[in-house]
């Protein structure tokens, strides 16, 4: 009885709490209480769990309920209470009407809380929920404010780590984005204070960057040397930036033409005090300028030149040339015409000399590395100025005539893709008026035919001999064969293909000595006929009905009986777009012709299989041409056209 009144004394201490209106409780006579309590109470020490704060139960809701139903003499302000005693302390802080502690029948409301506490150890059940016990040491732990809502409910504690859908339910709470402030315009002054800042800073930086060029001059270089300079020469930038440099005048008026105009002996008498103060405005960029100044300090300048790239190098010519440095100019032409340059380096180059419009050789050497220049150089020959055809001709000459097959395919890719650069240009030329921008670079029809007729001689040389069983050169026909395909792309590319199928559709001879030659050698052949046929299905060649009729009759048969070949021997083969190809060149012929030539066909396809294409399609589409339309449908006249309008408008004008 002692322990327990002393403890809730020390609670109460704290702050006191009303005085209740209640009767005062009797005083009970208990002998051994104190000893039973401390043993009972390091018993429930040492088996007492710790409490972990959660939101199970409802403990946040009974809480509000239960202090406003409670009688006066039940509230009791959150203190700092010990472990082992907090279990007392809530039993006799709950109230009567949420405690799911039992009574004894003759207990009343009024019962001191000695009683209490001894029938809540005396008691088999536990005395109290486990969420009020969560609840009163998280609020003795100062954990919890009465007035706050409760915490989150936490993640599965089974589970070893959260799976993807708590993370993307919490993601708030695993990753909390901060808000991005709105940008709002910045008031006059604020706004001028950034801007001035930034102007600042900009003016240091540049100042830094003199530092250096100045510090990286050899020890007797005097740029800048306030004690031995006689002008002060102040460089102004567009965007307002300034440095101020001490240099001599003699320097200057030495190595510039501008400034032995600008400072001369004259100008220097005027002058009442030294240094002579000259400002240059409106610069491009100052730290170019004080690189040039720093080379007319410097002895050998192509020495230290060779520590810059191309693009300072080009800075330095343009300031330069602008100040009459002609040891300036000649040192950075002789730069550019040594150094590499990048493609977009190029064309910076090509642009500054045509602005700067330079005297001197140096200038020419440096543009004879620009393409578009040497073609004008070339232009001005006496031969007439197709040295660019020419030089092609014979590029294609060389891939053509070709040892190692390889090199030869690689070769083919990078001259048809100049060809067809060329050709582009040639046309954007035409188109602006200007066709004589690409003068000279291009192929003419005449010389691609004739590099054309050149490999067709072979290939019928190579096929006679293999026809009469000499085939000790027969890998030439695929060789030649593949460079007539070649050459056909390049035609047909450049939509001038029209006369290389009226020649090759006039292979009679080469048609006729086809079955001859074994397979092997031979199907290349039919690739040049294949790609004829695509051609002429995709609209890429727009000949005469007589002479598609031609190439049918001429180079069908053969192509049939190397279908098989070029569908197992050729890589990359698209056997669709040929089989496409025929049918659509089958398709343009008189309906007639194409019923001749579908019916030979169906029945190769039945005998052949796969080794035969399959042009079931246009055998459809003729089918329905010839019979399906003519028959299931009635015949439909014309519509007469009548002009009444005119004729009643006529009238009344009369």
């Amino acid at each position: 009885m002692a322990a327990s009144s002393h403890r809730l004394k020390t609670h109460t201490q704290q702050q006191p709490p009303p005085q209740p209106q209640t009767q005062p409780r009797p005083q009970q006579q208990q002998p051994n209480r104190r000893s039973n309590t401390n043993a009972k109470r390091r018993k429930r020490r040492e088996t007492l769990a710790p409490h972990v704060v959660s939101s199970d139960g409802p403990w946040c809701c009974a809480t509000s309920s239960s202090v406003a139903a409670s009688p006066p003499h039940a509230r009791r302000a959150p203190a700092v209470i010990p472990q082992d005693q907090a279990e007392a302390v809530l039993i006799a802080e709950a109230p009567p009407s949420v405690s799911p502690s039992p009574l004894p029948m003759d207990a009343s409301p009024a019962a001191s809380p000695a009683a209490s506490v001894a029938a809540a150890f005396s008691s088999p059940y536990p005395p109290y929920p486990s969420s009020y016990s969560k609840f009163n040491s998280a609020l003795n732990a100062g954990l919890l404010n009465p007035m706050s809502p409760p915490p989150p409910p936490p993640l599965d504690k089974t589970r070893s780590s959260p799976t993807l859908f708590d993370m993307m339910a919490n993601e708030q709470d695993y990753h909390p984005r901060p808000a991005v402030p709105p940008q709002l315009p910045l008031p006059g002054r604020a706004g001028a204070a950034i801007a001035a800042a930034s102007a600042q800073d900009l003016q240091f930086l540049l100042q830094e960057r003199v530092a250096e060029i100045i510090g990286s001059c050899s020890p007797e270089n005097q740029l800048n040397d306030a004690e031995a300079g006689d002008v002060r020469l102040t460089l102004s930038s567009k965007d307002g930036l300034t440095v101020s440099l001490n240099v001599h005048r003699n320097i200057l008026v030495a190595h510039s033409r501008f400034f032995a105009a600008k400072l001369s002996d004259r100008w220097s008498k005027q002058q009442r005090s030294l240094p002579h103060i000259v400002e240059i405005s409106d610069c491009d960029d100052v730290e170019v300028y004080v690189e040039t100044l720093r080379l007319m300090y410097c002895k050998d300048l192509r020495r230290r030149l060779m520590r810059e790239d191309v693009s300072k190098v080009l800075g330095i010519l343009k300031v330069s040339a602008s100040i009459a440095f002609d040891a300036g100019v000649l040192s950075c032409l002789e730069y550019l015409e040594a150094a590499p340059w990048a493609e977009d380096e190029e064309e910076k180059v090509a642009s500054l000399l045509s602005q700067l419009h330079l005297d001197s050789s140096g200038a020419e050497e440096v543009l004879k590395r620009v393409s578009l220049e040497m073609a004008t150089c070339d232009a001005e020959e006496p031969n007439g100025g197709n040295g660019g055809e020419e030089i092609l001709v014979r590029l294609i000459q060389v891939v053509l005539e070709g040892k190692d097959e390889k090199a030869r395919r690689e070769m083919k890719g990078l001259v048809s893709k100049m060809l067809r650069e060329n050709n582009t240009a040639s046309q954007c030329g035409g188109m602006g008026g200007g066709g004589g921008a690409n003068r000279g670079g291009d192929l003419s029809k005449e010389s691609l035919y004739s590099a054309c007729d050149g490999c067709l001689r072979s290939l019928r040389h190579h096929f006679t001999l293999a026809a009469t069983s000499d085939l000790t050169e027969a890998a030439q026909i695929a060789r030649q064969a593949d460079n007539l395909h070649w050459i056909l792309d390049i035609l047909i590319d450049r939509q001038i293909a029209d006369d290389f199928l009226r020649t090759w559709a006039c292979q009679a001879e080469l048609s006729e000595m086809h079955p001859r030659v074994p397979a092997i050698h031979r199907y290349e052949v039919s690739r040049v006929t294949a790609r004829l046929f695509v051609a002429v299905g995709k609209g890429q060649i727009l000949v005469s009905k007589e002479a598609r009729c031609l190439l049918l009759r001429t180079w069908l048969e053969p192509f049939y009986e190397d279908f098989g070949w070029m569908r197992r021997a050729c890589k990359g083969l698209d056997r669709h777009l040929i089989e496409d190809g025929l049918a659509n060149t089958i398709l343009t012929l008189p309906l007639a012709t194409q019923q001749e030539i579908l019916l030979a066909w169906f029945d190769r396809f039945l005998n052949a299989g796969d080794d035969c294409p399959n042009i079931q399609r246009g055998f459809e589409v003729w089918w329905r041409r010839a019979f399906w339309r003519r028959n299931g449908e009635p015949d439909q006249q014309p519509p007469v056209l009548r002009i009444t309008a005119a004729a009643a408008a006529c009238e009344n004008s009369c």
